[in-house]
């Protein structure tokens, strides 16, 4: 049986799970929600960039994104911002949602899963 592997975790929330050669993000969200579409949708992808690398993968490895957008007419600027990131690689598969999120100030959050 595969060990599981857990990182970054508190009473609430793992960031990072690791099991059967897959990785699992818990929901990436910007660090500084006073920024528009364009600027947290490239914090997000930083911080998904971040976690990946830290249990040892990359975009290059993504299964799929669920991506969480607040409001629907900030989806064409966050598909440009998401292009250019993913841009020379073969795209994981993809939902998007309008959602509400927890902060009201989130404009998206994106959940991602990638192999080793």
């Amino acid at each position: 049986m595969s060990e599981i592997i857990k990182l970054d975790s508190n009473e609430t929330i793992t960031e990072i799970a690791i099991y059967n050669g897959v990785v699992y993000l818990a929901g990436q969200v910007p660090d500084d929600d006073s920024l528009d579409i364009v600027g947290q949708t490239r914090q997000v992808l930083a911080n998904i960039d971040k976690a990946l690398a830290k249990a040892g993968t990359d975009k290059s490895r993504l299964l799929t994104a669920q991506v969480f957008i607040k409001d629907l007419a900030d989806f064409e600027q966050f598909n440009a911002e998401y292009k250019a990131w993913i841009q020379g690689f073969v795209p994981p598969t993809r939902a998007t949602v309008q959602a509400h999120l927890v902060n009201p100030n989130w404009l998206v959050e994106i959940v991602v899963t990638a192999g080793l």
